[in-house]
């Protein structure tokens, strides 16, 4: 019979009767609440699950018949879940589950099922071998609920379990040899009261419920101390706090040279072993504590009156052998624990859960994504290698797009998105370095996009049955571990680059209008045209009109077709000559506008010699170095054909280009507007970009002290605020970035790529899009799960470019622990609390702390999850002129001093 604690459970808080040992919780699975032997309650386990059906069970135990309730899990779905409370001022409590079938459902059929607490699965419980089970596990306390788990075997019958205990222990207990590691959970294997026969001991003689069991089936005799002589051992100064009722016996020698335990263990693994020693004989024995034949602690002394231990970790064992070897007198052993160490799984970083925890939003179904996304088990439609998140399946998912969020899963190897109605063009899956295949099969999409090429590791990339055009892309033959490559089904033209022609590489091409390696046009590609049929009734009258109309029978096939020839001919040049005619008038139109310049396709091949010099390279095109005839640099960008406007657009964007000047915007030079040719011409800064400075060659590194850093965010900010509150229609930029950051040859930064921008009038405060537009790492999170457009969305990216300048790091990194691969969720917390370890090594002991706090501080604001806590620009730029000001103070004092 168990004995019980009791608890009363009110309002999700524990409140205790004065008879109630705190911190006590005992769940009746399946039962309802009562009170029982000491004045112990249990509670119905109604509050702590959802599931299940609940029934009873009768069977005898020993010499006692038992009635428990139980509750089963027939809908379990592979996992169920107890999450409980505990108390956070311990540093462990002891986690104890029995499980019970005993025929309950008259199937004769006992299940097996697996149990986990928090990220470990700690063991499988098969109760065809043991019937009831008892799993016993001691959990160290890191926040204020555990989370106890039974997940199904398949085809081992329906997890079941009968109560559940949560007991406090002694502070610092069973941490001892253990390095102090907090991810170590413990498994009960043995806890032996050494020289005792009369059953278990446990509450109220243990206040912490530890079940001790008696060793009577061990041979040597044992002693245990008389009354009068407990108080002198009342005094215990052990960690553990064993009762004294269990060091008050003790299992002694017997006329051998040795005292052995010889233990059977569940698992090959590592044990953690703890040896009692209480001195109630009247001698002090020495002897020898040998652990599988090796001598672990030699001449260890039990003095009269005094307890004591020894604490032992053996590595890879599968059967355990404790001896006492005799050196004095006769040896002894008061009590034994015995546990399983189970390492607990690091945890996935927090980048990758808040980014999969964005998707399952997006994708606006349940999936069941709860707690780590790999342990204990990973989450429906994911795999892991480790605590790292490595392929990611959600075909049939309607999701539309490919968020940026996708851009956050850096370890992904597999990414399966097939019929998932994807359109447009594919994005936001260049950082995804790792990706090995990709499956973008039975979708909508057209266009091919600039991130392909990125995906260095890539073996696979799957893209059949989609609606992609015009020709493939030069640059997938950069793909060097490609293998194979499917483009069955879509609307590709054109031969296929050489590049793609290799040995070990399948491409398949079938279903598209002409597609091949094969260098011949795709205007040999013919249709015919049958001759029109013609009845002309035969009139006599009119013989002569028939005779012609006769002979226009006969040969009237051929001069048909050379008559819709003809006809088709004309048209295409009408319409030629009517679109010349409309880019004729549109650029009268621009040239009134007299704010920039118009440029022929002839002067921009001149000026950027025949586009040699490629400086940039993203989702519109290329940008190309150039050099006007007066002398000028110029930056030309150049779009792609897959990403041309329609004549309104692009006029529209040239028209607002034109009208933009700022000191701290990159400038508008001219465009060249063509048929099928949209380039736009800008100032050219030779200093590079700010992600050049930060990220490039170490002497350009060291070109940005911390005065410089503060100077370009301020810049930037000027810029911004322009944008923001200073041009009408106000723009958002959706796209800042360091490398959208541009330096000139004095260190003054410019922002660019400004003509992507979106722009709403004054009255509009904020814009619902239906494509999340950005840069991953950059992207507000609140934007890319409402599509809710603002300025602050912008603010965001700023504040990441601030954190940048700080620490030194990009957005996203592969480097250091899981934990610090976002930017923005490694460093927040760190600077919140004055942690200035973290800012860029470059910078040590050159910066006034009152600056670094003041830039710090709007940069963490800048950052925050829920927009309306941002700062506006404006703000923003104030705050950085100050902190600028107190860094040139500073060096100002410096230079003085020495």
């Amino acid at each position: 019979m168990l004995f019980l604690v009791d608890l009363v459970l009110f309002s999700g808080f524990w409140v205790f009767g004065s008879s109630n040992p705190d911190g006590f919780l005992s769940l009746s699975c399946g039962g309802s609440s009562y009170t029982a032997a000491y004045n112990i309650s249990w509670v119905s386990d109604n509050d702590y699950t959802e599931t299940g059906n609940t029934s009873t069970v009768t069977y005898i135990e020993g010499t006692s018949t038992s009635s428990v309730p139980i509750r089963f899990f027939p809908d379990s779905r592979g996992r169920v879940c107890y999450k409980v409370p505990v108390r956070k001022d311990l540093t462990s409590v002891l986690i104890r589950a029995k499980f019970v079938y005993k025929n309950y459902d008259s199937q004769n059929q006992p299940p097996a099922f697996r149990v986990s607490l928090g990220r470990r699965i700690t063991s499988t419980v098969d109760l065809r071998t043991k019937d009831p089970w008892i799993e016993e596990l001691v959990w160290p306390v890191n926040n204020d609920s555990l989370m106890l788990c039974l997940l199904a075997v398949k085809g081992r019958g329906i997890p079941v379990i009968s109560s559940l205990e949560v007991r406090p222990l002694p502070l610092g207990a069973y941490r001892r040899s253990l390095e102090g590691s907090p991810d170590i959970i413990l498994r009960r294997s043995y806890r032996i009261n050494s020289g005792y026969t009369n059953g278990t001991i446990r509450f109220p003689s243990d206040p912490f419920d530890r079940i001790w069991d008696p060793d009577q089936s061990f041979a040597p005799f044992h002693a245990s101390l008389s009354f009068n002589r407990l108080t002198r051992l009342s005094s215990l100064n052990i960690t553990e706090n064993p009762p004294a009722s269990v060091l008050e016996t003790a299992r002694v020698l017997a006329r051998k040279d040795s005292l052995s335990y010889t233990l059977s263990l569940d698992t090959l693994g590592d044990y953690y072993i703890i040896l009692y020693f209480a001195g109630i004989l009247s001698l002090s024995p020495s002897f020898n504590v040998t652990i599988n034949n090796e001598v672990n602690q030699s001449d260890y002394t039990v003095t009269s009156s005094e307890a004591g231990t020894l604490y032992f970790t053996q590595r890879s064992i599968s059967k355990l052998n404790i001896t006492f070897e005799k050196i004095k007198f006769n040896p002894q052993v008061n009590a034994i624990e015995v546990y399983e160490i189970l390492q607990i799984p690091p945890e996935a970083s927090s980048t990758t859960v808040s980014a999969l925890k964005v998707i399952e939003q997006f994708t606006g179904k349940d999936l069941g994504w709860q707690e780590d996304p790999c342990t204990p088990l990973p989450w429906k439609h994911i795999e892991c290698e480790g605590s790292h998140v490595t392929s990611l399946f959600l075909s049939q998912i309607n999701l539309r797009s490919i968020s940026p969020t996708f851009g956050d899963l850096l370890d992904l190897k597999t990414l399966d998105l097939h019929n998932t109605s994807l359109t447009g063009a594919i994005q936001n899956v260049g950082s995804l370095q790792h990706l090995k295949q990709l499956n973008l099969s039975f979708n909508q999409l057209k266009a091919f996009g600039s991130e392909l090429e990125d995906l260095v590791n890539l073996e696979v990339l799957d893209l059949q049955n989609n609606s992609l055009q015009g020709s493939v892309p030069e640059t997938l033959g950069k793909l060097k571990t490609l293998r194979l490559l499917n483009l069955e089904n879509n609307n590709l033209v054109g031969p296929l680059p050489q590049s793609l022609n290799r040995t070990g590489l399948e491409v398949r091409t079938t279903g598209n209008p002409c597609l091949s390696f094969s260098s011949l046009s795709c205007n040999n590609v013919s249709s015919t045209i049958d001759t029109p049929q013609v009845t002309i009734p035969l009139n006599k009258k009119h013989k002569k009109q028939n005779r012609i109309a006769i002979l226009l029978g006969v040969s009237g096939g051929a001069l048909f077709a050379t008559i819709i020839i003809f006809v088709f001919m004309s048209i295409l040049t009408r319409r030629q000559r009517n679109k010349e005619r409309d880019i004729t008038r549109e650029e009268l139109k621009m040239q009134n506008w007299n704010t920039s310049r118009i440029f022929s396709h002839k002067e921009i091949k001149l000026a950027t010699r025949n586009f040699k010099e490629v400086i940039g390279r993203g989702s519109f095109g290329s940008v190309y170095r150039g050099k006007l005839p007066d002398g000028k640099q110029v930056a030309v960008k150049v779009r792609l054909d897959r990403t041309q406007l329609g004549a309104d657009s692009f006029i529209n964007e040239v028209h607002l280009l034109s009208q933009i000047r700022h000191q701290n915007l990159v400038s508008f030079e001219g465009f060249c507007y063509e048929p099928k040719r949209q380039i736009l011409v800008y100032e050219y800064l030779p200093g590079g970009s700010l992600a050049d400075h930060l990220y490039g060659p170490s002497s350009k590194k060291l070109s940005l002290n911390w005065v410089s850093r503060l100077k370009v965010a301020v810049d930037a900010a000027k810029g911004l605020d322009y944008l923001h509150n200073g041009s009408e229609p106000r723009i958002i930029h959706r796209d800042v970035k360091c490398s959208n950051i541009l330096l000139d040859k004095d260190m003054n930064a410019k922002i660019s790529d400004f003509g992507l921008s979106k722009q709403f009038t004054k009255t509009d405060a904020s814009h619902v899009t239906t494509v999340v537009k950005g840069t991953a790492g950059y992207l507000d999170p609140e934007y890319y799960s409402t599509l809710q457009l603002t300025e602050k969305s912008d603010v965001y990216s700023f504040g990441v470019v601030l954190l940048e300048l700080i620490c030194g790091r990009e957005p996203l990194s592969h480097l250091g622990s899981p934990d610090s691969f976002n930017l923005v969720l490694w460093a927040r917390p760190n600077l919140q609390a004055g942690a200035f370890e973290i800012v860029d090594d470059i910078l040590k002991d050159t910066f006034d702390p009152e600056s670094m706090r003041k830039a710090a501080s709007v940069a963490i604001r800048c950052v925050a999850r829920d927009a309306s806590g941002r700062p506006s620009i404006a703000e923003v730029l104030t705050q950085l002129k100050e902190a600028y000001s107190l860094q040139l103070s500073y060096l100002a004092a410096s230079a003085h001093t020495d």
